[in-house]
């Protein structure tokens, strides 16, 4: 199952995932983006945001606003919807609205090639950025080991340059697969200080001796999160 975090309260972008993108509120738009994969539901923290959903026929799970993460919230909504620890839980953000679905269809295979293995907690996907792109705090960087297993996610540039000329950057997508019980366990462990400095949930496995599958794709979305991505989304929509 799809599951979207969608929290109304946004830092750098008040009330994001209601802004209007070719007519709908961004994350109905991101919903209908991936239904054909999977079925979806929003986990929510706002009364405001499930009505909207269920307007547009998306299914809807208040949550606790007390959430740290969109992690945290989608372990409350898997429990509230019943589901089985073997079913597989996708993370998609709300901020996502042009996520292609075979992108969401290629993390969904991944966790299913490594469900078995008791050390890989997640799933996740990056794609090859610029340089220049990977200079931007808003774009989280991963590096990877030779079997395809996340390093390291930062919000600074990863590897170092040190003489220059690396073109190998890996920008690490907002997408998160596990199984239901996977979920339930990342979702059990104390947050770190590594997580908690950069802000970067997934470093919490990471820093407790978990592994992350890591698989490349090619995409052209990106995550809306400042109202300048959104001026960039309206002119691309």
């Amino acid at each position: 199952m799809i599951i979207i975090p969608a929290r109304l309260a946004s830092t750098r972008f008040p009330e994001k995932v209601l802004a209007d993108i070719g007519g709908l509120p961004m994350v109905v738009k991101t919903a209908r983006a991936v239904e054909s994969v999977d079925r979806v539901a929003v986990a929510t923290d706002d009364a405001k945001v499930a009505d909207v959903c269920e307007k547009h026929g998306i299914r809807a799970v208040l949550t606790s606003p007390d959430h740290t993460s969109g992690t945290d919230r989608i372990d409350e909504a898997a429990t509230r919807l019943g589901l089985a620890d073997e079913e597989i839980v996708i993370n998609v953000q709300a901020d996502e609205p042009f996520i292609e679905p075979d992108v969401v269809e290629t993390l969904k295979k991944l966790v299913e090639k490594h469900r078995r293995e008791s050390r890989t907690l997640i799933s996740s996907l990056y794609k090859a950025v610029s340089p220049e792109a990977a200079a931007d705090p808003n774009l989280v960087k991963v590096v990877t080991d030779e079997s395809g297993y996340a390093l390291y996610f930062s919000r600074s540039p990863i590897p170092f340059d040190r003489d220059g000329g690396f073109d190998g950057y890996k920008g690490h997508l907002g997408l998160y697969g596990f199984t239901r019980k996977n979920l339930a366990r990342f979702c059990s462990l104390p947050p770190s200080p590594l997580e908690t400095t950069e802000k970067l949930e997934q470093l919490r496995a990471l820093s407790h001796g978990y592994a992350i599958a890591m698989a490349r794709v090619e995409t052209k979305s990106f995550g809306i999160d400042t109202p300048e991505d959104l001026r960039k989304a309206l002119a691309r929509d």
